[in-house]
């Protein structure tokens, strides 16, 4: 795949428009890299100048902090922010909504100011600028789609319209769950949650996230984040329900779309 470095692209003396911060979960996990390549695909389709940072790319520290410590989530940023401003970076595009939230509403007062970006801000707009139907090729014909809001993207940033606009134009039945936009709800992971062990309850949320996709007939989760995509699979294994219901990023179903 073409994958520009920023430290070969900035040795030729150019410098990329955007800068691709793939995160944790699109660099390690197995799952998730599907993600970061269907996305690197779709930005190669439209000629996006691009690059990423590497073995140069380290944590923004999101983990730390939502955990409750603020000098490890500090010490992180910083250091991702001399990294960005040694390549001089303007513009940060990323697939994952917590990475979205520390970069546009938390490192400006670090001293970090960027354009930030998620993925289906910047797919959408890719569409809609080069005039793509998404539906002409019929790749989810005859399914139903339903959308998981991420809470960092949703809730926390307002971006509920961009994925169900590129959703919406595959052609195909989009159904809402039961909780959706700003009523969206959690899918477990978020706050550091994913790392610790489940507090005392009757059920976990992934699973009652889940039953609302199923009660909602969708052959097609569509997700917006590696986190929720986790959980959202995990939830439709424990239904008994993988023979039926993929869980898909929005990127992925893009790609998949325009045969990348």
């Amino acid at each position: 795949m073409n994958v520009p470095i920023m430290a070969d692209v900035f040795a030729q003396g150019k410098k990329p428009e955007y800068l691709f911060f793939v995160g944790s979960a699109g660099s390690f996990d197995d799952r998730a890299k599907k993600i970061t390549r269907s996305f690197v695909k779709i930005m190669n389709k439209f000629d996006v100048d691009f690059a990423v940072l590497g073995t140069e790319e380290s944590s923004l520290g999101d983990a730390a902090k939502r955990a409750g410590n603020e000098f490890v989530f500090q010490m992180a940023a910083l250091m991702a922010i001399e990294t960005f401003n040694m390549y001089e970076v303007k513009k940060i595009v990323t697939c994952d909504p917590h990475s979205f939230n520390l970069l546009k509403n938390e490192f400006p007062s670090l001293g970090g100011n960027y354009e930030v970006y998620h993925h289906t801000e910047f797919i959408d707009d890719l569409l809609k600028k080069n005039n793509v139907n998404l539906s002409e090729s019929g790749a989810f014909k005859n399914k139903k789609v339903t959308y998981h809001d991420s809470c960092y993207l949703g809730r926390a940033n307002g971006i509920f319209d961009a994925p169900r606009s590129i959703l919406g134009s595959l052609g195909t039945d989009f159904v809402e769950m039961k909780s959706n936009k700003k009523q969206g709800l959690c899918c477990g992971a978020g706050g550091s949650q994913i790392f610790k062990e489940d507090e005392p309850g009757d059920v976990r949320i992934n699973k009652v996230r889940t039953q609302q996709a199923i009660d909602a007939k969708a052959n097609v989760v569509a997700s917006a984040c590696p986190f929720c995509m986790t959980m959202l699979r995990d939830g439709v294994t424990e239904a008994d329900k993988n023979e039926t219901m993929e869980v898909l990023d929005i990127a992925e179903i893009v790609a998949k779309s325009l045969s990348l």
